[in-house]
């Protein structure tokens, strides 16, 4: 216990600096983000205080910093506008109609931890978590250029001359600090001291240059300053719990979940890579469910995790679960007493250290694997990469998922084979070699030459392995063809599982089937019960 205290103490200093970073960083990605869901920046500020807070007490990944996300927000605004057009005349009743959402949200999460889905996220295939990392790099990038841009008569413009070279002059300064503090010296956390530069260069300096207040301002919003969270119970006077309700935010809960978990669990693993440890997913999915839960509550937009700011988090020495916990406390901080200060960082120092996570979070090394690996792999890394940064993250991840499996299955298809020879006493031996499952079934079928056979047959599956429901349907009808022509046929070196339901699809099995000592032990992919119904076409 005193040695679990010493560790933990010794990195809290790391722990803190880094959670005061993240907590500079959060400011103006939550308020962009709850601009870009339609809704009023303390609201993405709150989720980002509240989800933040809860994941890293309780969620399973200590170091993995939560809030509100834009893989979320591009979902959240189309929900918002609909809930505005379905209230009275003058009532905008789409915020309300979001927290019920997230709250709904954070049930379907807290289930998918109560069922312990959050291990099928071990089934993602190395291409698509590349795919995953580049395309949130180029998603985070493209998000900073917005910061380029400044209100004209109401257009957003690009900015030019003096203003866009004093802009990217802090930018390079905030980079080269990050870039070259750890070459001198790695006990101070860089991207703070890089913020806390700039800051000073351009307060003292007098420079006119966008800050988080001006940002915050030009959205339309009043400033950062606020109060606590507040319990919203207004959600339950203004949005009707009924079915009509349900079938309008359930699939919006729906996707909101299945996008936070898989951008959550996927950061997890990252951040289990970089730090060569295990996080736990469904406690992870449980958390989050959770945090969503009392953001829904309490007035925020929802969220889950955040690569960008874990990133940050872990480059600057923060490990445990104080580094989020700090990261999160500090936020309402500035909420509540540290407004106009946060209010005077300049906007070019946050989008210094954005840049720099691109350039961490980038998988480099997959331009110098391009020509080592399959074609196929390749393309999977390259369509996730793509789909993230044109449609969203769950899209991306499922789409990347299902081409890896259809690859898969493709290839094994093809590796199975049929050995054939004869014995002494005329009985042709078909050895099976390869995966048998559905999607060897033709190949497997093609093997044999059941008009021309002998009158007896044995097949051998020592070298093989029958997989599903497929390759045991693919064995009872071969079986019924050989039966049919009047031959004999004998099946060896089946597994317990096999034998077991092809003998209670048919008694006749009893005398088809070789039992032997060597017989393989494995189970089959499926539930024995369901091959009472599956089985049948052909009656001995």
């Amino acid at each position: 216990m005193t040695e679990f205290i010493r560790k933990r103490a010794a990195n809290a200093k790391n722990d803190i600096l880094s959670g005061l970073t993240v907590a500079l960083a959060l400011v103006p990605e939550a308020v962009a983000f709850a601009f870009v869901a339609g809704v009023d920046p303390l609201v993405g500020l709150y989720a980002a205080f509240m989800i933040g807070l809860i994941t890293s007490i309780f969620g399973g990944r200590p170091g993995m910093i939560s809030g509100a996300t834009g893989a979320l927000a591009v979902v959240m605004v189309a929900l918002v506008a609909k809930g505005n057009a379905m209230g009275a005349p003058g009532e905008e009743l789409g915020l309300y109609y979001l927290f019920a959402t997230v709250i709904l949200m954070g049930i379907i999460q807290m289930l998918a931890g109560v069922f312990k889905l959050g291990k099928f996220v071990r089934l993602i295939p190395h291409p698509v978590m590349m795919g995953f990392v580049n395309g949130l790099a180029i998603v985070i990038f493209l998000s900073q250029l917005g910061m380029f841009m400044k209100p004209v008569e109401g257009d957003m413009v690009w900015m030019q001359g003096a203003e866009l070279w004093t802009m990217l002059g802090l930018v390079a300064l905030t980079m080269g600090i990050m870039f070259g503090l750890p070459k001198l010296t790695k006990k101070l956390p860089e991207a703070l001291i890089a913020i806390l530069a700039v800051s000073a260069i351009v307060i003292f300096g007098g420079l006119d240059v966008a800050t988080v207040g001006s940002f915050i301002r030009e959205g339309g919003g009043e400033g950062l300053k606020g109060g606590l969270p507040t319990f919203q119970t207004d959600i339950f006077s203004k949005v009707p719990f009924n079915m009509d309700t349900l079938k309008f935010i359930g699939p919006y809960a729906l996707i909101l979940a299945a996008i936070g978990l898989i951008e959550s669990l996927m950061t997890l693993n990252l951040i289990d890579d970089l730090t060569e440890t295990r996080g736990n997913t469904n406690r992870e999915c449980m958390a989050q469910g959770g945090a969503n839960i009392i953001t829904g509550l309490f007035g925020g937009m929802g969220g889950c995790a955040m690569i960008g700011q874990s990133i940050i988090n872990i480059k600057g020495g923060g490990r445990g679960r104080l580094s989020g916990i700090v990261a999160a406390v500090m936020l309402l901080v500035f909420i509540l007493f540290a407004s106009p200060l946060i209010e005077k960082v300049p906007i070019a120092a946050l989008v210094g250290v954005m840049f720099m996570v691109v350039i961490g979070t980038f998988a480099w090394s997959s331009f110098r694997i391009m020509n080592k690996i399959p074609l196929s792999d390749v393309i999977v890394l390259i369509l996730v990469s793509g789909l993230t940064v044109f449609f969203d993250l769950a899209i991306a991840v499922i789409a990347g998922v299902i081409v890896s499996a259809l690859v898969f299955a493709w290839e094994n298809a093809k590796r199975i084979r049929a050995r054939k020879r004869m014995k002494d006493d005329g009985t042709k031996v078909y050895e099976i070699w390869g995966p048998l499952f559905f999607g060897s079934i033709t190949a497997f079928n093609e093997k044999f030459d059941v008009k021309n056979d002998p009158d007896k047959v044995e097949i051998d599956f020592v070298e093989s392995r029958v997989s599903d429901h497929s390759a045991i349907e693919a064995i009872y009808n071969l079986v019924g063809k050989y039966e049919a022509a009047g031959k004999s046929v004998k099946l060896k070196h089946l597994s317990e599982d096999c034998k077991i339901l092809l003998q209670k699809s048919s008694p006749k099995f009893n005398s088809v089937i070789i039992e032997d000592i060597d017989d393989p032990r494995y189970h089959l992919a499926e539930n024995p019960e369901a091959f009472d119904k599956g089985l049948g076409e052909y009656k001995f």
